[in-house]
């Protein structure tokens, strides 16, 4: 296991967005829905409802209506938890660039869902934010 890294300049140098294959889609539930069978690759519980991230596939398997049509990018480098301004860095970017963003931080790796229209192009903004990062190291 890699140590987590905190330093929000060493972040932003080493983060290497990966795009992830496929669709994925946010859509929200009842609490009492059967979900057997749905995989989920991640859930939220609000007052309104269960949110949940779901392949496309997954979903329209399920009948769950989308609310959101992703494409989903991880960062790999090992993110601490406690880190201060990675988020607001890469979502400056993003933002930036027109594009919006929805993130998944977990144990290791921050995750950043966009429209799945705007996949190459959030791509490339995050690469350019990675390497205007290692050039002031």
């Amino acid at each position: 296991m890699t140590q987590a890294i905190s330093t929000l300049d060493v972040l932003l140098a080493s983060m290497k967005p990966k795009l992830q294959a496929g669709v994925y889609v946010f859509a929200s539930v009842p609490f009492d829905a059967d979900l057997r069978g749905v995989e989920a690759i991640a859930t939220f519980r609000e007052r309104e409802g269960l949110t949940m991230i779901v392949e496309e596939s997954e979903a329209s398997k399920a009948g769950l209506t989308p609310l959101f049509r992703a494409a989903w990018i991880t960062l790999t480098v090992h993110s601490d938890l406690n880190a201060v301004g990675l988020t607001a860095a890469f979502a400056r970017a993003l933002g930036d660039a027109n594009i919006s963003c929805n993130v998944v931080a977990a144990a290791f790796h921050d995750h950043i869902f966009v429209p799945v229209d705007d996949a190459g192009r959030a791509l490339a903004a995050l690469e350019a934010l990675q390497k205007r990062a290692s050039a002031r190291e």
